[in-house]
């Protein structure tokens, strides 16, 4: 396994949404270590609070607090924006990586709109788009956290939300390519604006975390399979890796002066299901760049952000 070195990040302010456990506990720390100060947007307070606890023990200098967020809701993702803002220090690194996973029946965020597709695609678009003024100032690294499921997703333009049919799997994968689509318009549209930002997206390949137990456990009255699968493949050593191996494509993405606007990395292995961390190829999925400008804009309608205008 290739470590990643991260470079000295003192001064630097990092927001990682997610970051109450899993990947996104894991990165928190490593971006403690290296310096950052750090903002852990959460939905639950007791976990947030366990968070910062455990950063503090591992990182005792860390510079770390939490705000209330839920990316299910767009007055919430406002709110905390309004009070980013409001206190006016420039972002330098945005990690977009909070999610919910394969619910086996539909449900739907504040607003209405599919659970998966709202909070991991719109709620982080909302975030990003009404953050830009820090963003800009901070000539941040904006990295959004896909899925390899972002190969099989498939926009039907007609069904977004899933409501004439829904598959736990199938809107999973269509939120995580619609993350990719964001990470890439975003780059090319900073890129032609002169925004300052660079933009790219990341995988930690198959980690084993709470996401395999929440999303699909959502509405069963029985632990759902994919729970004690998981946990058997990583008890072997097969297709799973550790929480500290599956963060490494992101912190390279997100630190390394190597990585690159408008790419996505993630694990080198075999089905990119474990591995070192590596630029891969976009997926075809997310190739057409007519799709991602559509999508932006269906994603500013529907957030009721305009990245124009902030």
């Amino acid at each position: 396994m290739t470590e990643v070195t991260v470079p000295d990040l003192r001064g630097k302010l990092a927001v990682v949404t997610g970051a109450s456990d899993g990947i996104g506990l894991g990165l928190a720390e490593r971006l403690a270590r290296a310096g950052a100060e750090l903002v852990l947007p959460v939905r639950n307070a007791s976990k947030g609070a366990a968070a910062l606890e455990r950063i503090r023990v591992n990182v005792p200098e860390a510079q770390v607090s939490t705000r209330v967020l839920d990316l299910a809701s767009l007055a919430s993702v406002e709110t905390l924006a309004d009070t980013l803002n409001a206190e006016g220090r420039p972002i330098h690194f945005l990690i977009n990586n909070a999610g919910v996973m394969a619910p086996p029946v539909r449900h739907t965020t504040e607003d209405g709109y599919e659970l998966q597709f709202g909070t991991n695609h719109l709620g982080h678009v909302a975030l990003t788009g009404r953050l830009m003024p820090l963003l800009r100032a901070g000539q941040a690294r904006v990295t959004t956290v896909t899925s390899s499921a972002a190969r099989g997703g498939r926009i039907d333009w007609d069904d977004l939300q899933s409501e004439q049919r829904y598959s736990p799997v199938r809107a999973y994968n269509l939120s995580k390519l619609a993350n990719l689509l964001f990470a890439l318009e975003l780059n090319r549209l900073s890129t032609a604006g002169e925004w300052g930002i660079v933009s790219n997206a990341a995988h930690p390949g198959t980690t084993l975390t709470n996401l395999y137990a929440s999303g699909p456990n959502l509405g069963r009255t029985r632990p759902a399979p994919h729970e004690a699968i998981m946990k058997r493949l990583a008890r072997w050593g097969v297709f799973v890796q550790s929480v500290d191996a599956g963060v490494l494509p992101l912190l390279y993405a997100a630190t390394s002066r190597d990585a690159r606007g408008g790419c996505l990395y993630g694990p080198d292995g075999l089905g990119q299901f474990t591995g070192s961390p590596t630029q891969l190829a976009i997926y075809k999925s997310a190739r057409n760049e007519a799709d991602a400008a559509r999508l932006w804009q269906i994603s500013e309608r529907l957030t009721g952000v305009t990245f124009a205008a902030v």
